[in-house]
C-alpha cells in the first residue's frame, strides 16, 4: 500500500458504491458521471492493493477486504463529518466556552443574572464557566492576560486597544450613610454635605473610574471629603460604612446592603452622578461563541433600555 496520505473523497464513494451496489445508483446519488467513479474506485484499489468490489450482472458486491474497509471507513468519515459539524458550530457560536467575571457592583444589578440565565437559555451549546467576583481592574487585567473571555463592570479603569466595552445601562447614584451619622436624617444630599466628611472610596489608590469623577466633581464644587479609606470593591465600602467608618457612593442597585445599619440616600439631581454597566472583552478574540454572547448581551440591554 502507498504510504500517500488517504484521501476522504474516495472513501466517500466507495461507500455510496458499497451502499447502492451499482456504480450507475452511486453516480447518480453522488451526483457526478459514472466514468470519474469507476477510475476513482480503481485508483482507490491501486493505492490499497487489494480489489474491493467484485462485478456481477447486476452491479457489484464487496470482496472481504472491501467489508473489512467499509467498516473503518464508515467510521472514519463519520468522524470527520462530526468533527467538521463541530467545527462549524464553533464558527457560528452555537458551541464553545466562555469564561466570564464580575465586579460586586455589576453583580448586584439585576441586569447580569437575567443575562446570564438568558445566554443559557438562548446559546445552550456554550458553556458558561463563572469565575467569580472580581475589582474592575483584575476583570481587565484577567481579559489581557487571557484569563476571561468578558466581564460585567461598572466602569472601564484599563485603558487597552485589546479591550473592547460596550455600556449597557445606567442608573443613579446614591450616598451609604451610617445609621447613626448626622446626615442619615436627611432625604436627599448633595456634593457639599462630603465637604469634610469620612469617605470612603471603592477604587485602586490613586485609580479612576466612578470614584474619580466624584472626587473631580468635589474639586469642582470645591468640597473636600476626608478620604478615609480606598478599597478595592463594593461590598467591602459597604462593610465599613455598616461598621460606622464613613460614607460610601455607591450604584442605585446596591441598596439594601446591610440594611440594619446603612441607609441610603439619592442625590439632589443637579450632581448627575451615574453608574453605567459595562461589558468589557477582547475585541481581538471576538468571533464564535464570544461574538454570539456580546450580540446576545447587546440586544438584551436594547430591550431593556
Amino acid at each position: 500500500m502507498s504510504s500517500a496520505t488517504l484521501d476522504l473523497r474516495p472513501l466517500r464513494y466507495f461507500l455510496a458504491v458499497a451502499d447502492a451496489g451499482q456504480m450507475t445508483l452511486a453516480a447518480a446519488q453522488l451526483g457526478i458521471q459514472q466514468p470519474p467513479l469507476s477510475q476513482q474506485i480503481q485508483a482507490l484499489e491501486r493505492q490499497l492493493g487489494l480489489r474491493l468490489f467484485e462485478r456481477h450482472p447486476k452491479g457489484v458486491r464487496l470482496t472481504d477486504a472491501g467489508r473489512a474497509l467499509a467498516d473503518d471507513a464508515r467510521l472514519l468519515v463519520d468522524d470527520a463529518d462530526a468533527l467538521l459539524a463541530r467545527m462549524q458550530a464553533l464558527a457560528r457560536g452555537d458551541q464553545g466556552q466562555l469564561r466570564l467575571a464580575f465586579t460586586s457592583s455589576a453583580a448586584a444589578h439585576a441586569f447580569t443574572p437575567e443575562t446570564l440565565r438568558e445566554s443559557r437559555h438562548r446559546l445552550p451549546g456554550v458553556a458558561l464557566t463563572i469565575v467569580g467576583e472580581r475589582n474592575a481592574a483584575e476583570v481587565s487585567d484577567d481579559l489581557l492576560a487571557g484569563r476571561l473571555h468578558a466581564g460585567f463592570l461598572r466602569e472601564p479603569v484599563v485603558a487597552s486597544e485589546r479591550l473592547a466595552s460596550l455600556t449597557l445601562l445606567s442608573e443613579p447614584m446614591v450616598v451609604a450613610v451610617p445609621r447613626d451619622h448626622a446626615l442619615a436624617a436627611r432625604r436627599r444630599l448633595a456634593l457639599a454635605d462630603f465637604d469634610g466628611e469620612p469617605m470612603i472610596l471603592v477604587r485602586r489608590p490613586g485609580g479612576q473610574g466612578l470614584y474619580g469623577k466624584l472626587l473631580a466633581r468635589c474639586a469642582q464644587d470645591g468640597v473636600v471629603p476626608a478620604v478615609v479609606a480606598e478599597v478595592e470593591r463594593m461590598m467591602s465600602g459597604l462593610n465599613l460604612v455598616a461598621a460606622g467608618v464613613g460614607l460610601c457612593v455607591v450604584p442605585a442597585s446596591m441598596q439594601g446592603a446591610h440594611a440594619q445599619a446603612i441607609v441610603y440616600r439619592p442625590l439632589v439631581r443637579a450632581v448627575g452622578l451615574e453608574a453605567p454597566l459595562t461589558l468589557v472583552w477582547r475585541a481581538d478574540r471576538c468571533h464564535g461563541a464570544l461574538l454570539r454572547f456580546v450580540d446576545l448581551v447587546r440586544e438584551l440591554a436594547a430591550e431593556r433600555r
